[in-house]
Parts: C-alpha cells; structure tokens; sequence
C-alpha cells in the first residue's frame, strides 16, 4: 500500500537521513513489516516500521536527537508519529514533540495547542501541547500534510539552533519504557506475527532503551 508515501517523502526531504540497517522484513500470513533504523548529522536514531496488511497501513517513526543540548531541560524531544490506516474510514493521525524527560510539559507558540481529550497518551507526560491527533478517511490523509511539514520545520529548527552531539542513550531510557508500557500497537503485533516476534519487536527495535 502506498498510504503514506507522501509523509515519508516529505519527512526524508527535509532530513537528511542515511539508512543504517534493516532490522525485520517479516511475511506472515496476509501481513508485512520492515523495520529499518537511519542516522543524521544531529540525529543519534531515526527507527521506523512499516505494516501493512489488505486493508490496513501503519507507519511509526520515532526521531531520537544526540543529547546534550543546552535548552529544553537539558535534552532535545524526540520527534514521533504514529500514522495509522485500518481501513478506508477509519484513519489515525498522530504526530507530536515527545520530550525525554518524564512530566516535562513541553509548548511551542508556533505550533497549534490541542484542546481535545485523546486516548493512550497521558497529557504532559513526554507528550507535548502540541500533539496533533487526527481522524479521517484514507482519501483525506494528505490534507494533513501541510501541517505535518510545518511540524518536521519546527523541528529542524530546534536541531539546527541547539546542535547535540553527544550519544547518551540513558537519556531515553525512562521514554522508552514508558513507551513499552503504552504502546497501543503491541496486541495487533501479536496476532499478525505471534507473541515472541511482536515481543522482540516492541523490546529490541522500538524502544530498545527501555529497562
């Protein structure tokens, strides 16, 4: 499926991203995985997984910064997005900046504020006031686009003004295990793929900080 191909394209664009490995590139009964793992001049890890099944399509990437900036408590958000097509009328869009640091309630005024109430996340924990969550169709996904480039902007920004170089994994690890314990994503994983590879996957590729 190709329902994400215009995001990916954008997000590869404005990131000058060089592929490190493919990590998973799973077949199993009708369903389809790649997980790969990319790197950048200010990015210590850039993970993503593609499924995709007859009907569905979901695309996650989590953008994990080098630490040691001087601003934002310390550390930089990471950059997630989990992009989410189960079927032509139910669609989720979800794109956010995810700072490492528990409780840390991250804001930028050149970004819009979410009003609304959401599942799975719990406000101002490593999410920010900015998530921007949507519900719409498959033939709606890109009118989405123009705000999820404006997003990957701000972010680039943050990269670019602050210029991390450091490469302390502990950083994420509070993140990452928060991550396990939320991830909405584990059970299909389960049924598409059975519980020792979803449990490998969620474990070693997604949040592999995680303790």
């Amino acid at each position: 499926m190709t329902l994400w191909n215009n995001y990916k394209r954008i997000l590869f664009e404005k990131f000058d991203l060089e592929e490190q490995n493919t990590w998973a590139d799973w077949k199993e009964k009708d369903a389809n995985l790649v997980a790969k793992t990319y790197t950048g001049e200010y990015i210590l890890k850039s993970r993503e997984v593609d499924i995709w099944d007859k009907r569905a399509n979901i695309y996650n990437n989590i953008i994990y910064p080098k630490t040691g900036a001087n601003g934002w408590a310390g550390n930089l958000p990471c950059l997630g997005m989990d992009l989410m097509g189960f079927n032509e009328k139910r669609v989720i869009i979800v794109f956010d900046f995810q700072h490492p640091v528990e409780h840390y309630l991250m804001s930028s005024p050149e970004l819009p504020k979410y009003e609304g109430d959401y599942r799975f996340f719990e406000k101002g924990n490593h999410f920010s006031e900015n998530i921007y969550i949507a519900n719409c169709t498959m033939d709606e996904v890109d009118d989405h686009l123009d705000m999820f480039s404006k997003y990957l902007d701000e972010y680039k920004k943050l990269l670019e003004w602050e210029t991390p170089d450091g490469e302390d994994t502990k950083v994420y690890e509070d993140f990452d295990s928060y991550m396990i314990k939320l991830d909405p994503v584990a059970g299909y994983l389960k049924g598409k793929f059975g519980a020792d590879k979803a449990h490998s996957l969620v474990h070693d590729f997604l949040f592999e900080y995680g303790v």
